[in-house]
């Protein structure tokens, strides 16, 4: 890499790895600042391929491979986050959201975790929103950061930012940030879950306010590190900065510290694991320094979640059918059992897909409560019954068509069928949008037929 100093008519040479929707924006952004840009992706036709060589003809682009052999002749190296790449420290490595900290007009609220990183995000910018401010969503979710920038300055900023994404950003500095929880994911890109976690624990690193599960063992470590940090959990409020739940002469209210913002029986999206994404968005929102007015506690009440996150698709002959192809870990699959545990003992389980490494025993004790049947298909089905077996009936599918006709088949009024895999969708899906589409028009045509 050259070390020579440039002009200011001098653009700067950068190769982009990856041309999916995040690799896109990089270009689109990069461009219209001037640079020289290369693009690469391993796929012989990329999702946006044709977009590039549309709109930049003078974009160089690589297909088929990563041209390892010429990352020294370049600047820096923008690396989508589905792509983990070493470039033996000569080069500066980054990511979207380090060329979009390095543009940002507003204040930044970000959010991580494991699970409900989407549900937080979109919770914080109707909280926002309430309160009368302009908030823009994205990054891991929705629109990709960078192309937030093209709309007029917002006052915030709310983004999702995966683990990925985070391994490649060194200089955000969230006015808010919060690490939602931790469970097992991602390890067949990490040697284990202290390097997961590390890599989660970079959103905290330059954050003005630090959010943090206190009912999250995995995080205990971080805690206890940071004794300005603010919590939410499910019990008391431990510190009048802090966020819980209390019991009061007129039901369980979500609380700061003792006072009381909204009742919990009002929340329009059902589960335990919901009042803590409530409890985590209120204290975010009122940690970048905005007050929970009633208008804005309104609006979070009104929230009614996300497509493929526990989402009701109907009723048929009293059985209902819930789509939470979102659930692409274990810790998605067992917090949405244990969200339906007053469904009753025998919900049915439709599972599976890429395990992605993952330890599939922490489903035994919520499947061994709730769960009369798990239907498994997929790439990781054995691995997945191997866990469950002695907890729960097993039932085998070829594919996820043949696991909802098993259920069809099966099902009784009263009963619940739950689709979450605790899985990737890559072996039979393009993603896990795609996997949830497909179950919504199998459970369509059930209810057609009746």
């Amino acid at each position: 890499m050259s070390t020579a100093p440039r002009t200011p008519q001098q653009p700067t040479s950068t190769l982009v790895l990856g041309l999916g929707k995040t690799g896109y924006s990089v270009v689109e952004h990069l461009a219209a600042r001037g640079d020289k840009i290369t693009v690469a992706d391993s796929r012989a036709v990329a999702p946006c391929l044709a977009q590039v060589r549309a709109r930049h003809p003078g974009v160089e682009v690589v297909t088929g491979r990563l041209p390892q052999e010429r990352f020294g002749q370049f600047d820096r190296i923008v690396v989508s986050p589905g792509i983990a790449v070493k470039t033996g420290g000569a080069q500066r490595l980054v990511g979207d959201i380090e060329l979009f900290a390095e543009s940002a007009r507003a204040p930044v609220i970000a959010i991580t975790g494991s699970n409900g990183k989407s549900t937080v995000t979109t919770m914080v910018a109707a909280l926002l929103q309430g309160a009368g401010r302009r908030a823009l969503s994205g990054g891991n979710l929705g629109p990709p950061a960078l192309q937030l920038l093209a709309e007029p300055a917002p006052d915030f900023y709310v983004l999702e930012l995966s683990s990925f994404q985070l391994e490649s950003t060194h200089s955000l500095a969230p006015a808010a940030a919060a690490i939602l929880n931790i469970s097992q994911d991602h390890l067949d890109r990490y040697p284990d879950m202290r390097r997961y976690i590390e890599a989660k624990a970079r959103i905290l690193e330059r954050a003005a306010t630090r959010v943090l599960n206190r009912d999250d063992p995995g995080l205990a470590a971080l805690r206890s590190a940071d004794p300005a940090v603010v919590s939410f959990g499910l019990g008391r409020p431990p510190g009048e900065r802090d966020y819980g739940v209390m019991d009061t002469a007129r039901g369980r209210f979500l609380c700061k510290g003792r006072v009381p913002l909204a009742a919990v029986e009002r929340l329009s999206v059902p589960g335990a694991h919901n009042i803590a994404n409530a409890l985590a968005a209120l204290a975010l929102m009122e940690c970048a320094g905005v007050s929970a007015t009633p208008a804005a506690v309104e609006a979070l009440l009104a929230y009614r979640g996300l497509e493929h996150r526990c989402e009701m698709v109907a009723d048929i002959a009293g059985v209902r059918w819930i789509n939470d192809s979102k659930g692409t870990n274990v810790g998605a699959t067992a917090a949405a059992i244990q969200g339906l545990h007053g469904a009753g003992p025998d919900l049915i389980l439709i599972a599976g897909g890429l395990g992605k490494g993952a330890d599939f025993a922490p489903l035994q004790a919520p499947v061994g409560r709730c769960v009369g049947h798990a239907v498994l298909f997929g790439h990781d089905a054995p691995r997945i019954a191997a866990a469950l077996a002695g907890h729960t009936r097993i039932a085998r599918a070829a594919d996820l068509p043949q696991a909802v006709a098993w259920a069809a088949r099966h099902a009784r009024a009263g009963q619940v069928v739950l689709f979450s895999p605790a899985c990737a969708s890559f072996d039979q899906f393009d993603d896990y949008r795609a996997r949830g589409l497909a179950f919504k028009q199998l459970v369509g045509e059930l209810e057609q037929a009746q």
